[in-house]
């Protein structure tokens, strides 16, 4: 029997490696995620050939009136209604005194009037001197998403120094929906030198988990956050080695496999290799795979 069982094992790990199909356990390094008999170039598919869904369209806010910028949006149906969040500035992205609003909506087609989700930066309001500039003497904050935690909506929020990115006093930070006079209160720190691209989400363990760039993201690379259960700012951090050497990994987003227990990660590549990067965990986030450019076509943000 045991005989019988390294044969089947061995043919098992051939026939993947023979088709190099990934597989989080044994084929980790397959640049394989597109595959078809209708195109030999993934650069050169006409996506807008694709088949197109029907659908509505509904402007939430717009700024071009007053030069202003909207972008970082952020959706969630919650408590019977849609939620939207996004950073909302003057001028250029991310510039001094840019702050986050939102809005709702029971349809997603009629939205309310938008409102300030956090108020202005530090010393950074429309009377700044520093106001519409980028400086590491003003403030920002970013839109991060919305996170349902223990049955209360939080808006995530980073802040930190505008003159790049990101700023030294970068830090991950969380604003709770009070139903009672319906406003936004500052509900404290979820991780310090850290800003997220999407909110947490649930691992098989019942942990959360969500990426994570310090403010010296470009040096250290990407990593990912693993808590949250005992409450919302206790994580552990675990680097994904090599985001930063095999590629400039950006915008770093993940998903459950469908086998329920092993993960993925895909990054953006600022190197312009014009190819998705793409890991794997086989622990729930500890550890990760190296990047491996995949054969998925990327875009610019």
């Amino acid at each position: 029997m045991k005989f019988i069982l390294i044969i089947l094992s061995i043919s098992l790990l051939s026939c993947s490696r023979l088709t190099n199909d990934p597989d989080p356990r044994t084929n980790p390094d397959s640049p394989i995620m597109l595959r078809g008999d209708w195109f030999e170039d993934p650069h050169q598919i006409d996506f807008d050939q694709l088949p197109k869904i029907h659908l509505q369209h509904a402007v939430v806010s717009d700024v071009t009136e007053i030069d202003g910028v909207n972008q970082h949006n952020y959706l969630i149906h919650h408590d019977g209604k849609f939620w939207i969040m996004w950073s909302d500035g003057p001028g250029v992205e991310d510039r001094v005194g840019q702050v986050v609003k939102f809005a709702t909506s029971e349809d997603g087609l009629h939205w309310s009037d938008p409102k300030m989700l956090t108020p202005y930066p530090p010393k950074s309001g429309p009377d700044s001197p520093h106001y519409n500039t980028r400086t590491d003497q003003g403030f920002r904050w970013i839109a991060r998403g919305f996170w349902v935690y223990n049955d209360e909506l939080l808006a995530l929020t980073s802040l930190d120094e505008a003159a790049g990115f990101f700023g030294r006093s970068l830090s991950l930070r969380s604003f709770r929906w009070n139903k009672a006079d319906q406003s936004w209160e500052d509900s404290g720190m979820i991780y310090n030198n850290a800003i997220n691209n999407f909110p947490p989400k649930k691992l098989p363990t019942g942990e959360w988990l969500m990426s994570r760039r310090t403010y010296d993201y470009k040096m250290k690379g990407v990593e990912f956050l693993v808590g949250g259960v005992e409450a919302k700012d206790q994580w552990k951090s675990y680097p994904v080695f090599g985001s930063s050497t095999e590629l400039d990994a950006e915008e770093p987003y993940w998903w459950v496999l469908p086998d329920g227990k092993n993960l993925m990660a895909l990054f953006r590549d600022n190197r312009k290799s014009g190819f998705l990067y793409r890991s794997f965990s086989i622990d729930n986030g500890r550890t990760w795979s190296y990047p491996v450019r995949t054969n998925f076509p990327d875009a610019r943000s």
